[in-house]
């Protein structure tokens, strides 16, 4: 049988040494003038991707080991611990001060913005690493010391550290480098990307807690794309008009993005704005705007008015020219929050002090205003020999794609009036721990209350695998008023906080990052108590002699849905769901709201 196993195993370790650029597009030739950042190998001070010439990307612990030293070097640097991975690894972050603060309140006291920048959150997409490690060191050892003047820096150069360390040259096929990177998700196979709302993992968890006590003024987080070839290598995107943070949407498209893009350009690259293609297969059907749910990094800035900025590079650009783009990007945002930062403050005090009403909790797709002219690849379609199916073949040569059509999810969908307040029972304790965990104000009823609350009754529909170690729910929410009984440490949430807006879509049950989507109330859709047919019969028929309007009701479904009619059960059990034996809190969402008067 071992022998059986081995010969399997043999022909994929040979057919893996095949899964190199011979199989990616065409490589474009690429100089620039951030190539004069990277110091020679030779240099004492180079970090160790430098060292093999930006080709490859040291594991955690040399990683840890460089920054140390580099920290024990230099008064503006040190690092704190952020929390610890399931496999036991510290997730460190690295704090950079001109005047060496290193808590949250001697950053506050010096009154610069501070930026959070934070790499690896996927482990193989580890440009944003490399290219923190030679800013820091040139801030901390070089001629870049002033940069810290004005601004403060919190660098995260491996979030997802347990995935970091499952590395391995075939993790990415699609990508050009590092030689040998870490695995997307962590040791148990959560997608960190995918977390922020729900924050199941416990390096979320801590990343939401230092995002809370740290309160950095903007956030950026360091991707490498997936899909189609184009010319750009960074790319980024940040919440929309439409969303929740309009204010710092303003500042990011109006003083961020034409500067940073200005200087990327003249660093030699070709910098561009964060999309998709509606086909991969078909660029004739435009582009696709995205506007991320408070899953994922971005959208989750947007609900929680924290500017953050969602940066892919391009995965089919060499490692070594992504890595440059990446710090030319991070050095000229430090210049802009120490010259621009009081702008940002004041657009995100706009934003925490909107109150919004109605709330929209959905989006559909519409197509937008105007099309873009996209800086794309050329390419050819063909019928795979392989597959059977249509393929494309992106021959390497630059082409213009004009005035390309865009659709994004930006027309209002569901949407509510915006409670006052929320009330959660206090047996719900992991729902309540969530809101805590991001910072959500709360406070206790020491003593029974009777309020005029409005309830939702709940159609639902479970998904059909599981998600993110999680069996999802969606649902239709029927709204209903009347007054009832809160029991004693009841939990209250106010809307009227900066995070009222994060609340909102945490407990809305129709948002698609709710608690209640994500699992966590799944309970209130399991039935516990039934009854025996010996027992709906005669109820039933007293029913129905005692009730001349339920009859009337009766008679009528019965006349207008066959299906109905001609199913005992389900005629029997629709009277026990009207009868009052009936089990009121199936499927009623147990979270109250206080309306507005």
């Amino acid at each position: 049988m071992k022998h059986l196993l081995a010969a399997a195993l043999l022909p994929m370790t040979a057919f893996g040494h095949y899964l190199n650029d011979p199989i990616l597009p065409p490589q474009q030739p690429w100089q620039g003038a951030s190539e004069q950042l990277q110091l020679p190998a030779s240099n004492p001070h180079a970090t160790p991707g430098e060292r093999s010439g930006l080709t490859q990307s040291p594991d955690y612990r040399e990683t840890v080991a460089w920054l140390d030293d580099l920290i024990g070097r230099s008064s503006k640097l040190s690092k704190v611990s952020l929390g610890t991975s399931p496999q036991g690894r510290e997730i460190w972050m690295v704090v950079a001060a001109g005047d060496g603060a290193a808590t949250p309140e001697e950053l506050k006291a010096n009154g610069h913005p501070t930026l959070l920048v934070q790499a690896g959150i996927h482990a193989g997409e580890i440009d944003g690493k490399e290219a923190g490690m030679m800013l820091l060191r040139d801030m901390a050892l070089g001629e870049k010391s002033a940069l810290l003047d004005g601004v403060n820096l919190l660098f995260v150069p491996i979030f997802n550290v347990d995935g970091h360390e499952r590395r391995g040259p075939y993790n990415r096929v699609n990508q050009r480098g590092p030689e040998v990177m870490g695995w997307r998700t962590t040791a148990t196979n959560l997608n960190l990307n995918r977390d922020y709302a729900k924050a199941d993992a416990p390096e979320m968890q801590a990343m939401i807690s230092a995002l809370n006590r740290w309160d950095p003024l903007l956030y950026i987080d360091v991707h490498v794309t997936d899909g189609i070839d184009y010319q750009y290598d960074v790319t980024y995107g940040y919440n929309l008009a439409v969303g929740h943070s309009p204010a710092t949407h303003q500042w990011l498209e109006n003083s961020y993005r034409p500067s940073v893009d200005l200087t990327l350009s003249r660093a030699g690259h070709t910098p561009g704005p964060l999309v998709f293609a509606m086909d991969n297969t078909n660029m004739a059907k435009g582009l696709s705007l995205w506007n991320p749910s408070p899953r994922y990094s971005n959208g989750y800035g947007d609900v929680r008015h924290l500017p953050t900025i969602l940066i892919e590079n391009h995965s089919l650009k060499p490692f070594r020219q992504r890595v440059l783009g990446t710090y030319v990007m991070l050095e000229h945002t430090l210049t802009l929050l120490a010259d621009k930062g009081e702008g940002l403050r004041q657009a995100v005090a706009q934003d925490r002090a909107r109150r919004p009403d109605p709330v929209i909790l959905t989006w559909e797709s519409e197509r937008q205003p105007r099309g873009w002219d996209f800086k794309g690849i050329g390419y050819t379609a063909e019928i795979s020999e392989v597959s059977g199916a249509q393929v494309i073949r992106w021959n390497g040569q630059p082409k213009l794609y004009p005035n390309l059509p865009v659709t994004g999810r930006t027309r209002p969908g569901i949407h509510r009036a915006r409670p006052a307040a929320y009330y959660i029972p206090p047996q719900w304790q992991q729902v309540v721990e969530r809101l805590q965990l991001h910072g959500i104000h709360m406070s206790q009823l020491s003593e029974p209350v009777t309020q005029a609350l409005s309830s939702y009754r709940l159609q639902h529909q479970f998904a059909e695998k599981d998600y993110e170690g999680r069996q999802r729910v969606s649902v239709t929410a029927t709204e209903h008023f009347g007054r009832h009984t809160l029991p004693k440490g009841t939990w209250r949430v106010s809307t009227d906080q900066p995070l009222g807006a994060l609340a909102i879509q945490l407990l809305e049950p129709e948002a698609p990052d709710s608690l209640l989507q994500w699992g966590l109330f799944n309970p209130i859709f399991t039935r516990t108590e039934y009854i025996e047919d010996y027992a709906i019969e005669p109820m039933a028929q007293k029913m129905l002699d005692s009730d001349p309007a339920l009859k009337k009701v009766f008679a009528k479904k019965l006349a207008e849905d066959p299906s109905f009619a001609n199913n005992p059960q389900a005629r029997l059990r629709w009277l026990y769901e009207n009868s009052s034996y009936y089990d009121a809190k199936y499927r009623q969402y147990p979270v109250l709201r206080k309306m507005n008067p």
